[in-house]
């Protein structure tokens, strides 16, 4: 049996966290002389949806069963981008319904694709609510939810089982709101120093308040329209902003074991972390090679830098751009559609398939070859010198391919959907619609050929921007949670 009362009550304590963080917008907006049109009417909404919430759940008990969690999950993340999108709709800066659903959802995935164009002319209050919705979202709605309401009880294990990312996880404390408030904290110090370091490159404190807050969620919403490298012309921003890239995008349990507990070596032996230093390292090496013998970028350390960048920010799903990789030698297309696919690591804000899930195919088929030449061997699979169950690998195994099917099914459809009815951009092809697929649901940002870094989404059609708006929502929730929603058994088993 699903227990709605107690859904309402935790989907009611959730929409008071909305509605504080559009207070805070709301704030934004008085400091810059905007006004509070955008915003009040959605805080008060959130605040009337989420007391009625509370009190049909009143009497709802804590015990919380696995269906309740994966339906919590699914449905915040929508209620929170219905809600959320209303700002962009009073202000009219987003032309129509589907706009302002997919910027909103764009922003609670930690996406960071826009159908904005012109970044510059929004007014601050809005600027700040993009980045607060990636911000919000790259931790994890819930997550966040499970450190500040340790009243759920037993209920709080289903939330962070159904919402975490990645096949393995390790508890850093046996009660899982105390990890949650540790790796909040972790989630907050990478923020707060973020925005520290970007100020002392002289970046003015709005933009670096809100690119950090971008940067440590791997989102990627930035304040201005241009290009990072053609705005600020700045190697030590870009140098920055690579290095919290890369941080945001390890496992946190790691970063926690390693500065709380000083277990220095658990983190330089740990076998995802291992293979994403070795796809970032040679996919920067590949790109800075290839553009130096293009004569496509002159300097050998601007040629590492724009490929460190690039590739980090692809990898880790920020999407952040100094430069147009569109107009790079089309060789290293696949390259960049490979680390975009790729991801970071699981336990981290990244979107994308995860290193730690590569890690073990990669074993998977290694032993495949030793049992071709030795029959008899036995082989388990190992990460980190355990043995991963063989649940863990049919587990994978089937999301290898629910993955492989909505990104070449959202391809497809997008293809079909009438992508640019406008004739913006006429040459639309398959190759444009598989990058956007990627894009969305590996929760990148940008994607390929025109809908790279340097234009926005808003020729997409109404139905092309809902198409990506499901695949950054089943990307972002690694895909499980929300198709069993749509399967019999899941409403009619026990």
């Amino acid at each position: 049996m699903v227990n709605w009362k107690l859904i309402a009550k935790i989907m009611g304590f959730l929409l008071f966290i909305e509605a504080g963080l559009m207070m805070l917008c709301q704030f934004v907006c008085w400091i810059y002389g905007e006004g509070v049109r955008a915003f009040s009417p959605a805080i008060a909404l959130a605040l009337v949806l989420g007391v009625a919430g509370v009190l049909l759940g009143r009497r709802a008990g804590k015990k919380m069963g696995r269906k309740d969690g994966y339906i919590v999950v699914s449905f915040v993340w929508t209620l929170f981008t219905l809600i959320g999108m209303i700002p962009f709709l009073l202000d009219g800066h987003v032309p129509d319904v589907a706009s302002a659903f997919f910027e909103t959802m764009s922003g609670f995935t930690s996406t960071g694709a826009t159908i904005i164009d012109d970044l510059d002319a929004m007014p601050k209050g809005l600027l700040f609510w993009r980045s607060l919705t990636q911000w919000i979202g790259g931790i994890g709605i819930v997550f966040f939810t499970i450190a500040i309401l340790p009243a759920f009880g037993v209920g709080e294990v289903k939330l962070f089982a159904a919402e975490s990312t990645g096949p393995l996880h390790d508890k850093v404390h046996p009660r899982i709101s105390v990890a949650a408030k540790w790796i909040g904290g972790i989630y907050v110090m990478l923020t707060l120093l973020c925005i520290l370091a970007l100020l002392l490159c002289g970046m003015p404190a709005f933009d670096a308040i809100n690119y950090s807050l971008c940067t440590t969620a791997t989102g990627g919403y930035g304040t201005h329209s241009a290009l990072l490298g053609d705005y600020y012309h700045s190697p030590a921003i870009e140098y920055v902003l690579i290095f919290f890239m890369f941080a945001s995008g390890v496992n946190y349990t790691l970063i926690y074991y390693t500065i709380l507990k000083g277990k220095v070596r658990k983190f330089f032996s740990d076998a995802e972390l291992k293979a994403y230093l070795i796809i970032v390292l040679g996919a920067s090496l590949i790109c800075t090679v290839a553009l130096m013998w293009c004569n496509t970028v002159n300097d050998l350390e601007e040629a590492f830098r724009q490929s460190l960048f690039t590739v980090i920010s692809m990898q880790t799903t920020t999407g952040l751009a100094t430069v147009d990789y569109t107009l790079w030698p089309v060789q290293l297309m696949p390259v960049i559609l490979f680390v975009m696919f790729a991801g970071a690591c699981s336990g981290s804000t990244c979107g994308g398939f995860k290193c730690v899930r590569l890690s073990i195919i990669y074993r998977v088929l290694k032993n495949e070859f030793i049992h071709i030449l030795h029959p008899r061997a036995v082989t388990p699979v190992r990460m980190n010198g355990n043995i991963v169950p063989s649940k863990v690998v049919q587990t994978l195994m089937g999301f290898v391919a629910l993955f492989v099917c909505a990104l070449f099914m959202g391809a497809f459809v997008l293809a079909l959907s009438g992508v640019d009815p406008n004739d913006v951009h006429p040459n639309f092809d398959y190759y444009e619609a598989f990058g956007i697929a990627m894009s969305s649901i590996s929760n990148v940002g940008p994607g390929m050929g025109y809908y790279g870094p340097v234009h926005s989404w808003a020729i997409l059609s109404p139905e092309a921007k809902y198409v990506c708006s499901f695949l950054m929502l089943i990307g972002r929730l690694e895909i499980f949670p929300i198709i069993i929603l749509f399967t019999r058994g899941f409403w009619t088993s026990r």
